[in-house]
């Protein structure tokens, strides 16, 4: 490629030819906590592979997911828009835990999505791993893959299109798979080199959604048992168990990266759906407070790695610069040189510049819900449950029930561990804050 391409290439300019545009794989690691890889200063495993990926590419340290948990994270990465206004704000189950969530049973197919931008605009578009945003247990009318702008499918069980080699029973996992728990990233990181390599001619996007490091480790057969039924059940969640997962997660990464270096240039993210469950202590959230289910940083702030020789720069660790998973739809659309959907409503914001090392301010706030009533959500116990809106508007972040009580007033430039309640110190600027969450909130369906 000319160094030409390359500079249209990272002003976001749609090219004339297809060569000239690079291949898009978002990895998406499941309940990875901020500091669970060595790079973040994690120190449960080590993790050379992505190690290396930082400092080849470009390190955030302040990157938020669109919620706490699985399912409305996803969809805030797919439509670059806030998930409540797709009315899904809990992982989606069976309909009557659905309904008692007062959401949807499927991403409504009418959506703004990534995949579909893209293939309008010339990409070959893939979905490997875990889709969760329909289908599975009760619901047998999610719309397949295609209906979101995927040429090409393979889910696992919580989707409507799971893959015979990854669920050989009616359930998430089981000792029948053809491809065992412990092989999984392997299959995934397969199935993606060999959607590439099945289309040399034309840019390629590929959303890689892992199952790891989600619960249950099973890093061997080892870490699995059968109950009295014949029933596959996995053995206690310890540290050990998950040091074996991130390793294999690890050497994943490593075989993905290999296998990229030399071809079409590719731009590689990675980073993570919510928060971790168990933390140990924090351990896993860099001391953080918060976890999977809470709004606290813990919860949303996770990692995020840009890789891409000739795309993105090395060696760049930027500290400052305030990205969203709403913020991946229009920044990789400008990437592409893909007009955005017609009529399109963002939340998010075109952030190309941060992919590229720079500092950038945002213009618009970030916001969030988690947790519509005491009883159909899950929440993490103690402290760490948080109230369920929120807000962050440059270093400030506050965080308030949706009745307008227990307002929290966070200055993250000084108190990343929201230790230190700052609401009563600043009333003015914890009741605009408020005000603009509550507001919003009461807008959404």
């Amino acid at each position: 490629m000319t160094i030409l391409g390359v500079v249209a290439i990272a002003a976001g300019l749609a090219l004339a030819s297809d060569d000239a545009r690079p291949n898009i794989v978002v990895v998406y690691a499941d309940d990875m906590g901020y500091t669970d890889l060595g790079c973040y200063g994690g120190d449960l495993a080590r993790t050379p592979n992505i190690d290396r990926m930082a400092r080849e590419g470009v390190r955030l340290t302040r990157y938020y997911s669109a919620s706490p948990i699985c399912s409305p994270s996803r969809c805030g990465l797919l439509t670059g828009q806030f998930p409540a206004r797709w009315r899904i704000t809990s992982y989606l189950q069976t309909r009557a835990g659905n309904r008692a969530c007062g959401q949807a049973d499927f991403l409504d197919p009418a959506a703004p999505t990534l995949p579909r931008a893209l293939r309008a605009a010339g990409y070959a578009t893939a979905h490997v791993g875990k889709w969760h945003l329909g289908g599975g247990r009760d619901v047998q009318d999610a719309p397949k893959f295609a209906a979101y702008g995927y040429d090409a499918g393979f889910g696992t069980y919580e989707s409507p299109e799971p893959h015979p080699d990854i669920t050989a029973t009616d359930w998430i996992w089981s000792a029948k798979d053809p491809v065992q728990r412990w092989d999984r990233s392997r299959w995934m990181v397969d199935k993606t080199l060999d959607f590439l390599k099945q289309h040399p001619d034309k840019p390629c996007f590929v959303n890689l959604r892992l199952d790891d490091v989600h619960t249950p480790w099973v890093p061997g057969a080892e870490d699995q048992e059968l109950d009295h039924e014949g029933k596959t059940h996995a053995k206690a969640s310890t540290p050990e168990r998950l040091h074996g997962v991130l390793v294999e997660l690890d050497r994943q990464m490593g075989r993905l990266l290999d296998a990229l270096r030399g071809g079409r240039p590719t731009l590689v993210l990675f980073l993570s759906d919510n928060g971790p469950l168990p933390t140990f202590e924090r351990r896993r959230s860099g001391g953080l407070r918060g976890s999977k289910m809470s709004l606290y940083e813990g919860g949303v702030r996770l990692p995020f790695i840009a890789w891409g020789p000739g795309i993105v720069p090395a060696g760049v660790a930027n500290t400052a610069t305030v990205l969203s998973a709403v913020d991946m739809l229009p920044t990789l659309c400008s990437l592409a040189g893909a007009p955005l959907p017609s009529g399109y409503r963002p939340d998010g914001q075109d952030m190309l510049p941060a992919l590229r090392g720079e500092r950038l301010r945002r213009s618009t706030p970030l916001l969030w819900e988690y947790g519509r009533n005491p009883k159909s959500f899950a929440y993490p116990q103690g402290e760490d449950r948080s109230p369920n809106v929120a807000i962050l508007e440059g270093d400030w972040k506050l965080l308030v029930r949706d009745d307008g009580s227990g307002p929290e007033l966070y200055d993250l430039s000084t108190d990343p561990e929201e230790r230190y309640n700052r609401a009563e110190a600043h009333p003015d600027l914890a009741r605009r804050l408020s005000d603009a969450a509550l507001e919003w909130r009461r807008a959404m369906p």
